[in-house]
């Protein structure tokens, strides 16, 4: 999920948010041009009980656990924290969604222009975008292949109303001054036992708050590093025992239950323990993580739509990856990266503002 700043930083942030971003691509091509992930190689490598695609948000929610906890604690204000979260999602995603709804939706719809543009699902597609809400979201028509998710213009989308609600956590949190480890390490446990129970015994009828707390105990493994930073230890046997808890976990049927602890550690470790210069592909072309993520699934659909449905995984994977870079490309450049100098100079007026000491008199 989106966390990145402008600034330029010694760890390989970046190019784990890269990775995450194409795993999810990579995992939803299998359902798009199948309608199932069955075959999905991390599928079928924990028996059906995680895919790849939600791996690459977990690992999301970590790092955004780690860099939204440092970015409070770092500058206290409410006012600016909340500029800076919603600088790094809305003004992308407003063109994303118009993107869709008034470029791809039109292309794939069958009824006639006006008939698409009058329809109320038009309309109301626009309002839950903008509402965060997550899902699912169609259009009026638009069916882009026959299969369980042909109508679905954005299945990605449905982790960033969670993504808003952790930013919201760390807030009431910080306000509240409750931001430290032991709040943290207390949200991880909680979202652990939560997992547990809702895979035994449902928590559909908490609505929003189920997918909160599904989330939470990434985050919260995120918001325990930072809280530990200076003290862990990255060492490469450690990193290694977490991949066992991993094969341990999967043999035992847990393993999205307890995968927050073992991925806690790697992600943090594979940020921190040693920058790669090479990896740091950001500094060359911009951070383009929220851009794939967010245009991923509508380029796979078109993908699967413009070969009639007959598309294999490879095919929608490629294909959709040669429309989303230059989108991505032009999201960061174009949009992202400004939305951010804008709150980042706002910020730093204020901050020149309040060392102006008053004149006499005042005025």
């Amino acid at each position: 999920m989106p966390t990145a700043t402008l600034g330029r930083h010694a760890n390989n942030f970046d190019f784990l948010r890269l990775i995450a971003a194409l795993s999810v691509i990579f995992s939803h091509s299998w359902l798009i041009a199948y309608g199932t992930q069955r075959n999905e190689p991390l599928v079928w490598a924990t028996h059906n009980q995680c895919s790849l695609g939600l791996v690459g948000v977990f690992v999301f929610f970590v790092i955004s656990g780690y860099l939204v906890t440092e970015s409070f604690c770092r500058s206290p204000k409410p006012g600016g924290f909340v500029l800076r979260r919603a600088a790094r999602i809305y003004p992308a995603l407003v063109l994303n969604g118009l993107l869709i709804a008034c470029a791809l939706g039109p292309i794939v719809t069958t009824l006639p222009l006006h008939a698409y543009f009058a329809d109320p699902k038009f309309r109301a597609f626009l309002g839950e975008y903008a509402t965060l809400w997550p899902g699912p979201l169609t259009l009026p028509a638009v069916l882009f292949a026959d299969t369980t998710v042909g109508n679905l213009v954005n299945g990605a989308f449905w982790t960033l109303i969670f993504e808003v609600m952790m930013y919201a956590t760390v807030l009431s949190l910080g306000v509240a001054r409750l931001l430290r480890l032991e709040t943290a390490l207390l949200l991880l446990a909680l979202g652990i036992a939560a997992i547990w129970w809702d895979e035994r015994w449902s928590l559909a009828w908490l609505g929003y708050l189920r997918g909160w707390l599904w989330m939470l105990s990434h985050f919260a493994a995120g918001m325990v590093m930072y809280f530990l930073r200076g003290r862990i230890v990255f060492r490469w046997h450690w990193a290694t025992l977490a991949v066992a808890l991993l094969a341990l976990t999967s043999q035992l049927g847990e393993f999205i239950t307890f995968l927050s602890l073992p991925c806690g550690y790697l992600t943090i470790y594979a940020a921190q323990a040693r920058y790669w210069p090479r990896l740091d592909y950001a500094r060359h072309v911009g951070d383009l993580s929220y851009g794939i993520y967010i245009y991923g699934w509508p380029c796979e659909e078109f993908v699967i739509w413009l070969t009639g449905g007959r598309a294999q995984w490879w095919e929608v994977a490629l294909g959709s990856l040669a429309m989303v870079l230059p989108l991505a490309w032009l999201s960061w450049h174009g949009i992202e990266k400004w939305a951010l100098r804008a709150v980042r100079g706002r910020s730093r007026a204020a901050v020149a503002a309040s060392a102006v000491p008053e004149t006499a008199g005042g005025s």
